[in-house]
Protein backbone atom coordinates (compact mmCIF):
# COMPACT_ATOMS: atom_id res chain seq x y z
CA UNK A 1 0.00 0.00 0.00
CA UNK A 2 1.30 3.28 -0.61
CA UNK A 3 2.25 6.04 1.94
CA UNK A 4 -0.51 8.90 1.74
CA UNK A 5 1.63 11.52 2.39
CA UNK A 6 -1.53 13.71 3.43
CA UNK A 7 -1.78 11.97 6.85
CA UNK A 8 -1.26 15.21 8.88
CA UNK A 9 -4.20 13.89 11.24
CA UNK A 10 -4.24 10.34 12.66
CA UNK A 11 -7.96 9.07 12.55
CA UNK A 12 -9.33 7.79 15.41
CA UNK A 13 -9.44 3.78 14.93
CA UNK A 14 -12.98 2.36 15.82
CA UNK A 15 -12.56 -1.42 15.38
CA UNK A 16 -16.51 -2.52 16.19
CA UNK A 17 -18.80 -3.30 13.65
CA UNK A 18 -21.27 -2.71 16.36
CA UNK A 19 -22.95 0.94 15.94
CA UNK A 20 -23.84 2.88 18.76
CA UNK A 21 -27.66 4.80 19.37
CA UNK A 22 -27.94 8.14 18.60
CA UNK A 23 -32.02 9.64 18.39
CA UNK A 24 -33.30 12.15 16.15
CA UNK A 25 -33.80 14.93 18.05
CA UNK A 26 -34.70 17.56 15.35
CA UNK A 27 -35.74 16.76 11.57
CA UNK A 28 -35.94 19.77 9.19
CA UNK A 29 -37.00 19.27 5.75
CA UNK A 30 -35.06 21.44 2.84
CA UNK A 31 -36.21 21.20 -1.20
CA UNK A 32 -34.84 17.79 -1.85
CA UNK A 33 -32.83 16.57 1.66
CA UNK A 34 -34.10 16.09 5.24
CA UNK A 35 -30.86 18.23 7.48
CA UNK A 36 -31.30 15.41 10.64
CA UNK A 37 -29.87 16.53 13.87
CA UNK A 38 -29.48 13.68 16.27
CA UNK A 39 -28.03 13.19 19.85
CA UNK A 40 -25.93 9.74 20.66
CA UNK A 41 -26.83 7.71 23.73
CA UNK A 42 -25.81 9.21 26.84
CA UNK A 43 -25.38 12.44 25.59
CA UNK A 44 -21.81 11.86 24.91
CA UNK A 45 -20.11 14.21 21.53
CA UNK A 46 -19.86 12.21 18.15
CA UNK A 47 -15.73 13.66 18.47
CA UNK A 48 -15.73 14.52 14.89
CA UNK A 49 -13.64 16.80 12.93
CA UNK A 50 -15.19 18.80 9.09
CA UNK A 51 -14.80 16.09 6.27
CA UNK A 52 -15.27 12.75 8.19
CA UNK A 53 -18.00 10.69 8.02
CA UNK A 54 -20.21 8.22 10.33
CA UNK A 55 -22.04 5.05 9.06
CA UNK A 56 -25.66 5.28 9.90
CA UNK A 57 -27.82 2.67 10.36
CA UNK A 58 -31.72 2.45 9.67
CA UNK A 59 -33.02 -0.86 11.38
CA UNK A 60 -34.81 -3.03 9.24
CA UNK A 61 -33.45 -1.34 6.39
CA UNK A 62 -29.70 -1.31 6.32
CA UNK A 63 -26.83 1.27 6.89
CA UNK A 64 -25.42 3.95 4.67
CA UNK A 65 -22.52 6.63 5.15
CA UNK A 66 -23.09 9.85 5.40
CA UNK A 67 -20.89 12.98 5.81
CA UNK A 68 -21.47 15.50 9.17
CA UNK A 69 -22.63 18.56 8.43
CA UNK A 70 -22.13 20.49 11.87
CA UNK A 71 -19.08 21.58 13.33
CA UNK A 72 -17.44 19.87 15.93
CA UNK A 73 -17.29 21.75 18.99
CA UNK A 74 -20.39 23.55 19.37
CA UNK A 75 -23.04 21.61 20.79
CA UNK A 76 -23.24 17.75 21.90
CA UNK A 77 -25.35 16.98 19.19
CA UNK A 78 -24.52 17.03 15.36
CA UNK A 79 -26.36 16.71 11.93
CA UNK A 80 -26.77 14.77 8.96
CA UNK A 81 -28.12 15.89 5.62
CA UNK A 82 -29.81 13.25 3.75
CA UNK A 83 -31.09 13.08 0.49
CA UNK A 84 -33.61 9.88 -0.74
CA UNK A 85 -31.85 8.41 -2.99
CA UNK A 86 -32.14 4.47 -2.17
CA UNK A 87 -33.69 2.25 0.24
CA UNK A 88 -31.99 3.18 3.63
CA UNK A 89 -31.56 6.72 2.80
CA UNK A 90 -35.62 6.81 2.03
CA UNK A 91 -36.23 5.28 5.19
CA UNK A 92 -33.80 7.58 7.04
CA UNK A 93 -36.05 11.01 4.98
CA UNK A 94 -38.72 9.83 6.17
CA UNK A 95 -38.13 9.01 9.78
CA UNK A 96 -39.71 10.70 12.97
CA UNK A 97 -37.84 12.90 15.42
CA UNK A 98 -38.13 10.46 18.52
CA UNK A 99 -36.49 7.37 16.48
CA UNK A 100 -33.22 6.07 17.09
CA UNK A 101 -30.72 5.26 14.45
CA UNK A 102 -27.36 3.48 14.21
CA UNK A 103 -24.05 5.56 14.53
CA UNK A 104 -20.41 4.08 13.66
CA UNK A 105 -17.79 6.27 13.50
CA UNK A 106 -16.79 9.10 12.95
CA UNK A 107 -14.38 7.47 10.11
CA UNK A 108 -11.71 8.84 7.77
CA UNK A 109 -9.38 11.87 7.88
CA UNK A 110 -10.90 15.47 7.35
CA UNK A 111 -9.83 18.61 6.45
CA UNK A 112 -6.61 19.78 8.40
CA UNK A 113 -7.79 22.89 10.02
CA UNK A 114 -4.30 23.06 11.83
CA UNK A 115 -2.13 22.84 8.75
CA UNK A 116 -4.84 25.53 7.76
CA UNK A 117 -4.06 28.25 10.65
CA UNK A 118 -3.03 31.55 9.49
CA UNK A 119 -3.29 30.78 5.97
CA UNK A 120 -6.45 31.92 3.36
CA UNK A 121 -9.13 29.36 2.38
CA UNK A 122 -10.66 29.12 -0.76
CA UNK A 123 -13.81 26.45 -0.36
CA UNK A 124 -15.69 25.11 -3.49
CA UNK A 125 -19.01 23.24 -3.56
CA UNK A 126 -20.69 21.58 -6.47
CA UNK A 127 -24.43 20.88 -5.51
CA UNK A 128 -24.87 18.78 -2.39
CA UNK A 129 -21.05 18.88 -1.94
CA UNK A 130 -22.61 22.04 0.71
CA UNK A 131 -23.47 19.35 3.09
CA UNK A 132 -19.44 17.52 4.18
CA UNK A 133 -18.25 21.10 3.19
CA UNK A 134 -20.68 23.01 5.40
CA UNK A 135 -18.76 21.66 8.81
CA UNK A 136 -15.54 23.32 7.90
CA UNK A 137 -17.09 26.32 6.82
CA UNK A 138 -18.94 26.60 10.82
CA UNK A 139 -15.38 25.54 12.00
CA UNK A 140 -13.72 28.64 10.45
CA UNK A 141 -16.24 30.74 11.27
CA UNK A 142 -16.12 29.72 15.10
CA UNK A 143 -12.67 30.21 15.02
CA UNK A 144 -12.36 33.13 12.53
CA UNK A 145 -9.59 34.70 14.55
CA UNK A 146 -7.13 31.75 13.52
CA UNK A 147 -7.75 31.65 9.52
CA UNK A 148 -7.41 34.65 6.45
CA UNK A 149 -9.82 35.14 3.89
CA UNK A 150 -13.04 32.81 4.09
CA UNK A 151 -13.68 32.54 0.38
CA UNK A 152 -16.63 30.66 -0.67
CA UNK A 153 -18.02 29.25 -4.11
CA UNK A 154 -21.24 27.35 -4.13
CA UNK A 155 -23.18 26.29 -7.41
CA UNK A 156 -26.20 24.77 -7.50
CA UNK A 157 -27.99 23.53 -10.60
CA UNK A 158 -30.98 26.39 -9.93
CA UNK A 159 -32.05 28.28 -7.26
CA UNK A 160 -34.90 25.75 -5.57
CA UNK A 161 -31.89 23.55 -5.52
CA UNK A 162 -29.49 25.73 -3.41
CA UNK A 163 -28.65 23.71 0.14
CA UNK A 164 -29.09 25.59 3.69
CA UNK A 165 -30.37 28.21 2.13
CA UNK A 166 -30.92 30.18 5.44
CA UNK A 167 -26.77 29.39 5.89
CA UNK A 168 -25.75 30.75 2.67
CA UNK A 169 -27.90 34.29 3.16
CA UNK A 170 -26.26 34.53 6.94
CA UNK A 171 -22.60 33.93 4.60
CA UNK A 172 -23.99 36.11 2.31
CA UNK A 173 -24.35 39.06 4.94
CA UNK A 174 -20.79 37.96 7.03
CA UNK A 175 -18.58 40.75 6.19
CA UNK A 176 -15.63 38.73 7.15
CA UNK A 177 -16.66 36.15 4.52
CA UNK A 178 -16.23 36.22 0.36
CA UNK A 179 -19.40 34.51 -1.49
CA UNK A 180 -19.80 33.82 -4.51
CA UNK A 181 -23.29 31.82 -5.24
CA UNK A 182 -23.79 30.75 -8.70
CA UNK A 183 -26.57 28.61 -10.84
CA UNK A 184 -26.35 26.69 -13.78
CA UNK A 185 -30.25 27.07 -14.42
CA UNK A 186 -31.44 30.82 -13.53
CA UNK A 187 -35.42 31.10 -13.03
CA UNK A 188 -37.39 34.53 -12.97
CA UNK A 189 -36.24 35.65 -9.15
CA UNK A 190 -32.49 34.90 -9.48
CA UNK A 191 -30.79 38.16 -10.16
CA UNK A 192 -27.01 36.57 -9.16
CA UNK A 193 -24.51 34.68 -11.33
CA UNK A 194 -25.03 32.33 -13.99
CA UNK A 195 -23.39 29.50 -14.82
CA UNK A 196 -20.48 27.14 -12.88
CA UNK A 197 -18.69 27.38 -10.16
CA UNK A 198 -15.39 28.01 -12.28
CA UNK A 199 -16.82 30.81 -13.68
CA UNK A 200 -15.79 33.04 -10.24
CA UNK A 201 -12.63 31.08 -9.23
CA UNK A 202 -11.27 32.21 -12.95
CA UNK A 203 -12.50 35.72 -13.62
CA UNK A 204 -13.06 37.07 -9.76
CA UNK A 205 -11.54 35.57 -7.33
CA UNK A 206 -7.92 37.05 -6.60
CA UNK A 207 -6.05 34.77 -4.36
CA UNK A 208 -1.71 34.93 -3.08
CA UNK A 209 -0.99 31.22 -4.42
CA UNK A 210 1.75 30.79 -1.48
CA UNK A 211 -1.05 32.13 1.20
CA UNK A 212 -3.82 30.41 0.19
CA UNK A 213 -5.55 26.54 1.01
CA UNK A 214 -8.36 25.23 -1.20
CA UNK A 215 -11.15 22.58 0.08
CA UNK A 216 -13.34 20.98 -2.81
CA UNK A 217 -15.81 19.08 -2.27
CA UNK A 218 -18.54 18.19 -5.28
CA UNK A 219 -19.58 16.00 -7.83
CA UNK A 220 -16.94 13.81 -9.66
CA UNK A 221 -16.72 15.79 -13.09
CA UNK A 222 -15.80 19.55 -11.30
CA UNK A 223 -12.63 18.24 -9.29
CA UNK A 224 -10.37 18.13 -12.11
CA UNK A 225 -11.87 21.35 -13.71
CA UNK A 226 -11.33 23.37 -10.09
CA UNK A 227 -7.99 21.55 -9.94
CA UNK A 228 -6.82 23.25 -13.09
CA UNK A 229 -8.28 26.62 -12.40
CA UNK A 230 -6.27 26.94 -8.81
CA UNK A 231 -3.47 25.42 -10.55
CA UNK A 232 -3.65 28.27 -13.54
CA UNK A 233 -3.44 30.67 -10.30
CA UNK A 234 -0.29 29.58 -8.98
CA UNK A 235 -1.26 27.16 -6.44
CA UNK A 236 0.86 24.64 -5.52
CA UNK A 237 -0.91 20.46 -5.99
CA UNK A 238 0.27 19.95 -2.40
CA UNK A 239 -2.58 23.24 -1.36
CA UNK A 240 -5.58 21.40 -2.77
CA UNK A 241 -7.35 19.30 -0.95
CA UNK A 242 -10.30 17.02 -2.53
CA UNK A 243 -12.85 15.00 -0.51
CA UNK A 244 -13.46 11.94 -2.68
CA UNK A 245 -16.73 9.94 -2.62
CA UNK A 246 -16.80 6.23 -3.04
CA UNK A 247 -18.77 3.47 -2.02
CA UNK A 248 -18.57 3.48 2.31
CA UNK A 249 -19.24 -0.18 3.72
CA UNK A 250 -17.35 -0.75 7.01
CA UNK A 251 -15.46 2.33 7.01
CA UNK A 252 -12.90 0.73 8.81
CA UNK A 253 -10.34 -0.82 5.88
CA UNK A 254 -11.79 -4.04 5.87
CA UNK A 255 -13.72 -4.75 3.18
CA UNK A 256 -12.62 -3.26 0.12
CA UNK A 257 -15.72 -2.12 -1.52
CA UNK A 258 -13.80 1.86 -1.09
CA UNK A 259 -10.27 0.54 -2.68
CA UNK A 260 -8.74 3.50 -4.93
CA UNK A 261 -5.67 1.16 -6.24
CA UNK A 262 -4.07 0.61 -3.04
CA UNK A 263 -5.38 2.43 -0.71
CA UNK A 264 -8.76 2.43 1.53
CA UNK A 265 -10.69 5.71 1.17
CA UNK A 266 -12.78 5.49 4.18
CA UNK A 267 -9.85 5.34 5.99
CA UNK A 268 -6.86 6.99 4.39
CA UNK A 269 -8.97 9.45 3.28
CA UNK A 270 -11.90 10.87 2.17
CA UNK A 271 -9.88 14.01 2.11
CA UNK A 272 -7.10 13.52 0.06
CA UNK A 273 -4.45 15.80 -1.05
CA UNK A 274 -4.21 16.92 -4.96
CA UNK A 275 -0.64 15.80 -4.84
CA UNK A 276 -0.97 12.61 -3.69
CA UNK A 277 -3.80 11.82 -6.28
CA UNK A 278 -2.48 12.82 -9.43
CA UNK A 279 -1.03 9.25 -10.72
CA UNK A 280 -4.19 7.09 -9.12
CA UNK A 281 -5.26 5.65 -12.03
CA UNK A 282 -8.40 5.10 -10.02
CA UNK A 283 -8.50 8.57 -9.00
CA UNK A 284 -9.10 10.12 -12.58
CA UNK A 285 -11.72 12.17 -11.58
CA UNK A 286 -9.41 14.45 -9.51
CA UNK A 287 -6.57 14.94 -12.65
CA UNK A 288 -6.73 18.53 -14.37
CA UNK A 289 -6.86 18.69 -18.02
CA UNK A 290 -3.61 18.52 -19.49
Amino acid sequence: MPEIKSAEQKPPYYPSYFPDLARIVRIKQEVMDAVIELEMAGGRPLGHMPGQFVQVSMFGYGEIPISVCSPPGRAERFKLCVRPVGRVSKALHEAAEGDWVGIRGPFGRGFPVEIMEGRDILLAAGGIGLAPLRSLVQYLRDHREAYGRIILVYGARNPSLILFKEDVDTWCRDPSMEMYVTVDEADESWTGRTGVLTGPIKEEIEISPVQTMAAVVGPPVMYRFVAAELLAKGMSKRKIYFSLERHFKCGIGKCGHCQLNGIYVCQDGPVFRYSDLVGLSEAVEAWAPE
